[in-house]
């Protein structure tokens, strides 16, 4: 059974008597294990997918499981369980709590699950020591570089075992030597049985995944296997494409 399956996927926004159609019966499945990468450009319609896998949004039409569980006309509520029990969710600007510590950050999806307070801060204490930053869990993001806000924006997203990590331009927001280190570290996490779906807009990153698809007016234009190069460092590959 595939972790995702989405069949004739539309959503349509409407703004007024203006129509956008943000996707245009996208149809894929992906398999537990996988790392993807999604691409295109500014109103392709890659977000807008993002958000209704993400359970996020939902579809204007067409059908979406998760894990064999349909989820395109659940509650808010029942997407909410299913986002904080099945997914978690890293992003491009980290939405880390300023006044609390790494190990409070992480601890957040625990208190919405009614995790008990000794139980979260073991979890919390270990998926930072998974991203490396077990000696740094009393820091504020403000005492924390750039790629370790973001390690620990990861740590959060890995601390209710999720089946899949969804990255939204993880990368964004960081200079290239320490966006190479956050792919290596969604690399090693893939290579570990997480399940990884990345958007991005930049080929370097994209690089990194096994299966590449590209978005175009809301349609699928492109998908394919790709070997990933983790060894092929962004500075050079910047280099041989200048």
């Amino acid at each position: 059974m595939p972790l995702i399956e989405a069949r004739d996927l539309t959503k349509i926004y409407r703004a007024g008597e203006q129509t956008v159609h943000a996707l245009r019966g996208v149809s894929l499945e992906v398999q537990a294990g996988e790392f993807v990468a999604i691409m295109g450009a500014s109103g392709s319609g890659k977000s807008t997918l993002m958000n209704i896998l993400g359970c996020l949004d939902q579809p204007t039409t067409g059908a979406l499981r998760l894990a064999g569980e349909a989820v395109e006309a659940l509650s808010a509520d029942q997407l909410a369980s299913i986002r904080n029990r099945r997914i978690g969710f890293v992003f491009q600007q980290f939405n880390l709590l300023p006044r609390t510590t790494a190990l409070e950050n992480v601890e957040l999806p625990m208190i919405y699950a009614g995790v008990k307070p000794a139980e979260r801060h073991r979890r919390a204490q270990a998926a930072l020591e998974r991203v490396g930053l077990g000696d740094r869990a009393h820091h504020t993001p403000a005492e924390l570089s750039g790629g370790q806000q973001q390690r620990v924006a990861i740590a959060r997203a890995l601390v209710n075992s999720p089946q899949l990590i969804l990255a939204d331009e993880p990368t964004g927001a960081l200079d290239t030597t320490t966006s190479q280190d956050i792919m290596r570290l969604l690399a090693e996490l893939n290579a570990q049985g997480m399940t990884v779906i990345l958007v991005t807009h930049e080929q370097d990153i994209a690089a990194w995944a096994r299966r590449s698809i590209t978005f175009r007016d809301g349609h699928i234009v492109e998908d394919r296997p790709q070997r990933p190069a983790p060894s092929r460092t962004l500075a050079n590959a910047a280099e041989a494409g200048a």
